[in-house]
């Protein structure tokens, strides 16, 4: 049977329409590549030489697929010489031949990020430069983003932008730094990631013969995802399909969502004004998702101003619409989807089940409540909450602070943040203390007793160390958790060197210790509302201790439920789909200011709603831990944004989600429903006083002390439907709204 007979109408027509520019937009589970792996065989079937096609991907794993796909279609020795692979992968190969004319060897180092970072640490040593400003990973984002724009070192020294940005963040001499890191991978005949981009671009550039010989051989040039294209990538692939204009590009601009890696929408919308005689195609028809999630998923981008219309739609059954459920707290939220999770088991694999969210710090309530029912799960694309390096340095002070003993978390965290204790240094604390029979703190203590081998200035920086550990060790025998854990972080710099770190990646750690200490404060308050007033940070550790062999417990179970952010779950599909955190200043992010900030942030749900087939889900919670305080939220202003007709308001907390043929719906108690409105105070009046059969002394009003909290007014007295519990929620005059366990509260009244 021939291949074509597999495609729909427009499918067909992209790929056969072959010669001059085209612009394939694919939406959604539109099967774009099918369709480009069927226009690449389809060239091969016409008689093209497969050493004159460029095809360029954003993943290896992408390349090798279609490589696969496209020799099962046409005769695999066919599709050995084509050229397909990542931008940097082909690049890589392409420089090799030339690299002379660069003044590099053929046999050039290719440095990682960890390379890069060393270097740059080693540079700015060098130059005397405070390290808790320029620290390697915010310069090598500088450095790359510049690369990114094609902008050399001559033209960021002159660049008044980005000397204004550096001015800002104290980081004064990055052009110089820049210029040096140049200077030093071309002595060590090394290339960075981002150089084989732009040494390509130089080398066509500058070498006429090469640009010639280059778009001679390849004819036909198509690219993939371009709507994650950067503007290097835009001008390396205009420069080798200009001769011809055999140029095709596969992408969605309504899929737009990594510019804080340099991506450009503006590459894919332009696209037909760079080529006026551009074929158009558009693959509207989505095979993965029923008809209520499309229609959702289009009613909410279309309210983007920036975008190539078209009109996505399912021919695949209805569906139920996608459901919305408020909660009170993070920690409701997590325990009903978790509890959904469980029905939802019953009938589904839970392979066949993802939650997604927009930061990695969400993953860590989620990853309690799947404990809590052993339901397994893996964190895609990133590493359990517990597990993250900074999670296990913050944990590892609090580790050495209540056991001075503790050798291994002392050797974690000595060197960060940093203070002058190197590797050697602590190589020679660890003889002396074999030798001596003492744990290393306390030779660290005492240097000049027990470690004559070190110096003055290093044996002063030594004690400095073990004074301030002996100190915290003080302070966690007379303070709960929480007020522990805070100082301790404070007072060690953790919280002011991750600060430091303005990058992506640098704010994305910050978080999730931030989220680390929300963790504690809750564990202490879920103790006080048990009646426990004291909660030490020894049995926080405990805690975090069993969830971590559980963690390791559950990796033998193949089948898990995926959790996972948004950005990391785009080409992936899931036939039921959770989107937690629908809060403002969270999704869309408190970072995004400007009109083209909340597009992305709009095309990032689009995303995360077009990963479902059958069900989506989505949440909020009214209120949240943010920086250690509890925050009121707003729903998510992208909630107004999806037409009611395809979504639902849930019953809060029901343990059920709305059925469908593959899931039927599960039984559940019928409780009223919560409107995504601004979360307020609700004032209960004594007539509602018990609903819900809660017995209690106490009325809306009245006003009540607590040992801890001292002196508040009830607000309302209520049944927790999530935990089944009796509850009484006091504003208290100086410690804001707390929820109590009405059994265990300890009130006196006023």
């Amino acid at each position: 049977m021939n291949f074509l007979d597999q495609l729909n109408s427009v499918q067909r027509e992209a790929v056969t329409c072959t010669e001059g520019p085209s612009l394939i937009v694919a939406g959604a589970g539109s099967g774009k590549t099918r369709v480009l792996t069927y226009r690449i065989a389809y060239l091969l079937q016409q008689g093209v030489p497969a050493g004159n096609i460029l095809a360029l991907t954003f993943t290896n794993k992408a390349a090798r697929e279609m490589k696969d796909r496209i020799g099962r279609l046409v005769e695999a020795s066919d599709a050995r010489y084509l050229w397909m692979g990542t931008f940097h992968s082909i690049c890589a190969k392409l420089l090799r031949r030339d690299a002379d004319k660069l003044g590099f060897t053929r046999d050039f180092t290719i440095y990682d990020t960890a390379d890069s970072k060393s270097l740059l640490k080693a540079i700015c040593k060098e130059r005397g430069l405070d390290e808790k400003v320029y620290k390697p990973a915010s310069v090598l984002g500088r450095i790359s983003m510049a690369k990114n724009n094609l902008i050399f070192p001559m033209q960021y020294g002159q660049n008044r932008d980005l000397l204004q940005a550096d001015r800002e963040a104290r980081m004064y001499e990055t052009a110089v730094v820049y210029e040096l890191y140049q200077a030093r991978l071309k002595a060590a005949n090394a290339m960075d990631f981002d150089d084989l981009l732009l040494n390509m671009l130089v080398l066509i550039d500058q070498h006429a013969e090469v640009r010639e010989q280059l778009q001679q051989m390849f004819r036909y040039v198509l690219v993939d995802e371009y709507q994650d294209t950067n503007y290097v990538q835009y001008c390396l692939v205009s420069r080798l399909a200009e001769p011809q204009q055999n140029i095709c590009v596969v992408g969605d601009d309504a899929q737009s969502i990594y510019s804080f890696r340099g991506a450009d929408i503006r590459n894919i919308l332009n696209f037909q004004r760079q080529y006026p005689d551009a074929r158009l195609f558009k693959l509207e028809r989505n095979y993965r998702s029923t008809q209520n999630i499309v229609n959702a998923a289009n009613s909410l981008i279309h309210k983007n101003t920036h975008q190539i219309e078209k009109t996505v739609y399912s021919e695949k059954e209805a569906g139920k619409p996608l459901s919305l459920y408020a909660y009170m707290d993070d920690r409701a939220e997590a325990s009903g989807v978790a509890e959904m999770i469980a029905h939802a088991h019953r009938t589904a694999g839970y392979d066949d089940i993802a939650v997604l969210y927009r930061t990695n710090a969400q993953s860590r309530a989620f990853e309690g409540e799947l404990r809590k029912r052993n339901i397994p799960y893996r964190i895609y694309g990133g590493t359990s909450f517990y597990q993250r390096k900074e999670i296990k340095d913050a944990l590892g002070y609090f580790r050495l602070a209540v056991n001075p003993r503790d050798n291994e978390a002392l050797l974690r965290i000595v060197g960060f943040p940093g203070r002058g204790i190197g590797e050697t240094t602590m190589k020679k604390v660890a003889a002396n203390a074999i030798e001596n029979h003492l744990p290393y703190l306390e030779v660290m203590a005492s240097p000049e007793a027990t470690a004559p081998d070190v110096s003055a200035a290093t044996g002063k920086r030594l004690r400095a160390f073990a004074d301030l550990m002996a100190q915290l060790h003080q302070l966690s025998e007379e303070t709960d958790a929480y007020t522990f854990a805070d100082q301790t972080l404070r007072v060690t710099g953790v919280l002011t060197a991750l600060a430091m770190d303005t990058t992506a990646e640098g704010i994305d750690r910050a978080q999730n210790v931030q989220e680390l200490l929300n963790a504690i404060r809750e564990f202490v308050a879920q103790r006080q509302e048990e009646g426990i007033d004291f909660t030490p940070i020894t049995d926080f550790l405990s805690e975090v201790s069993l969830q971590t062999d559980q963690d390791e417990n559950l990796a033998d179970t193949t089948e898990r439920v995926t959790l996972m952010t948004v950005h990391a779950a785009k080409g992936l599909e899931f036939p039921v789909v959770f989107i937690a955190g629908m809060e403002e200043n969270l999704f869309p992010s408190q970072f995004c200011v400007n009109p083209g900030e909340i597009e992305e942030e709009r095309r990032l749900l689009y995303v995360a709603i077009t990963r479902a087939m059958e069900r989506c889900v989505l949440s909020y919670a009214r209120q949240r831990f943010r920086n250690g305080q509890m925050a009121f939220n707003s729903p998510s202003r992208f909630l107004n944004d999806i037409d009611r007709r395809f979504m639902e308001l849930a019953n809060r907390s029901t343990p059920s989600i709305p059925s469908s043929p593959r899931f039927p719906s599960i039984p559940s108690i019928q409780r009223s429903p919560i409107t995504p409105s601004t979360p307020t105070l609700t004032k209960v009046t004594p007539s509602e006083r018990g609903a819900g059969g809660v017995p209690s002394p106490y009325s809306p009003g009245d006003r009540v002390s607590h040992r801890v909290f001292g002196e508040g007014t009830v607000q309302r007295v209520y049944r927790d439907e999530v935990t089944e519990n009796d509850k009484i929620e006091i504003l208290f005059d100086k410690q804001g709204t707390k929820t109590l366990l009405l059994t265990h509260a300890r009130l006196d009244r006023i």
